[in-house]
């Protein structure tokens, strides 16, 4: 009997091991991708087109990774990399594109195979990653494939990182051109994220300026006028 428990705990301690090895290949895999093709939120589509050996290689090591949302920082990690990684594979698909919204169903349609799933990229951003966590953090870190999207880092996103990670991007977002800020007339205008996914940013019973002011350097008054600007969803190629 003892025998037979600890060959079973053997083989779990085993599956659990080789679970974070992928994982951590993928990290390291993602990682490098990044810094190879990333540089100032822009990515290298016409390098990328040439060789995309390193792209379907990440890609195929997600394919078969295990990640359980009990596990968060694991989760978030490996599902905001994995959508940032799909959404490029997505548009070097089609390269060249001027948008990604040029391709049909380019969110909701087109289904790309991670951690056991066919999925598609909406299905990553509001069910696994929303639907799960309430965090408005999200939406500086997911990076559409546009111009008008918060700036694609050139590193991956990392379980023991994470929550810095996030900070650092929301600040940066905040404070730079996802907010066109008029102190003296007290307007504010957003990027249309802010109008698309608005209850995220009022969680709790705050307001949007309020989870403005978390972030900014400079506060912006309590009673400004919030208005949005439109998307720019020129592909946000190098």
């Amino acid at each position: 009997m003892k025998k037979g428990i600890l060959i079973l705990i053997m083989i779990f301690v085993g599956s659990f091991s080789a679970e974070a090895q992928n994982l951590d290949t993928f990290l390291k895999q993602a990682d490098a991708f990044f810094k190879a093709h990333v540089t100032n939120g822009k990515v290298a589509y016409n390098a990328i087109k040439k060789d995309e050996t390193a792209l379907n290689e990440v890609l195929n090591t997600a394919k078969s990774i295990t990640v359980v949302k009990s596990d968060a920082n694991n989760y978030q990690a490996f599902w905001i990399n994995a959508y940032n990684l799909s959404v490029i594979k997505g548009v070097i698909d089609v390269y060249p594109t001027n948008s990604p919204l040029d391709t049909k169903g380019f969110f909701e349609e087109t289904t790309y195979s991670l951690a056991g799933k066919q999925i598609t990229l909406n299905d990553i951003e509001h069910k696994l990653l929303r639907g799960n966590f309430k965090d408005a953090r999200f939406h500086f870190v997911l990076v559409c494939g546009a111009l008008g999207c918060p700036p694609l880092i050139n590193k991956a996103y990392m379980p023991n990182t994470l929550n810095k990670q996030l900070e650092a991007q929301t600040i940066i977002a905040l404070n730079g051109s996802f907010l066109k800020v008029n102190v003296k007339k007290k307007r504010v205008q957003a990027s249309q994220i802010m109008e698309w996914y608005k209850e995220d940013f009022i969680m709790n019973g705050t307001t949007e300026i309020d989870f403005i002011n978390k972030y900014r350097t400079e506060k912006v008054s309590l009673k400004s006028k919030l208005s949005y600007f439109s998307y720019n969803w020129k592909v946000n190629k190098q």
